[in-house]
């Protein structure tokens, strides 16, 4: 398929800039209200039950039943979703469209809701480019898994040492290096380029 090793990317992280708190900081009037909210009521394992294939409706209304008090600010978590997103780490999105001009596939792993994907890819039209994306959420499996990089393989019929993965997340770069591929622990797009560039492949200095 390629010459080059094949780049696998995670999204959020590494091109999307995603935190919950760029949503709480427009819904609550402090800083502190809102870093209190994530922390106490809405929390990541709440979210990943998201990228594992919970559907929002059924996510939002037990936490709800939960925290009554703060319900709407928990639906905005469903209903102003796109505000969690400050924007794209361009410096990542130059380094995926050289990737393409040199003709060189390029696929992604995210842990992911599959209707929040949906909703991400209509309005973040990059994604569009890659050659193929696996999503936690409709695969019902989550990173670090091991089963979702062997699912990965097996869809697009590829060898783990033919791969790079590339994830800010350590405990995924782990689990990506455990079954076979070379993996970059993603810290900024300066670092990975330079990453990507020492393992070959044909990126502008």
């Amino acid at each position: 398929m390629s010459d080059y090793l094949i780049p696998v990317f995670d999204l959020g992280g590494v091109f999307i800039d995603w935190n919950p708190l760029n949503l709480y900081r427009n819904v609550f009037d402090t800083e502190e209200e809102a870093i209190w909210f994530v922390e106490n009521v809405y929390s990541s394992l709440w979210n990943l039950e998201f990228d594992a294939g919970k559907l929002y409706a059924d996510g939002i209304a037990e936490l709800c039943a939960r925290f009554p008090a703060y319900t709407d600010q928990i639906v905005a978590y469903d209903k102003r979703w796109l505000e969690t997103i400050a924007g794209l780490f361009e410096g990542t999105v130059a380094i995926h469209e050289e990737l393409i001009a040199e003709d060189i596939p390029t696929f992604a792993i995210t842990n992911y809701s599959k209707e929040k994907f949906q909703l991400t890819l209509e309005n973040y039209k990059f994604l569009q480019k890659f050659d193929g994306i696996l999503v936690s959420g409709q695969e019902k499996l989550v990173k670090p898994d091991y089963r979702i990089y062997h699912r990965f393989l097996e869809r697009y019929s590829l060898d783990a040492s033919s791969c790079v993965f590339i994830d800010d997340s350590y405990p995924n770069v782990v689990a990506a290096e455990h079954i076979g591929m070379k993996a970059i622990h993603f810290e900024s797009p300066e670092q990975l380029r330079e990453d990507l560039t020492a393992l070959g492949l044909p990126l502008k200095a």
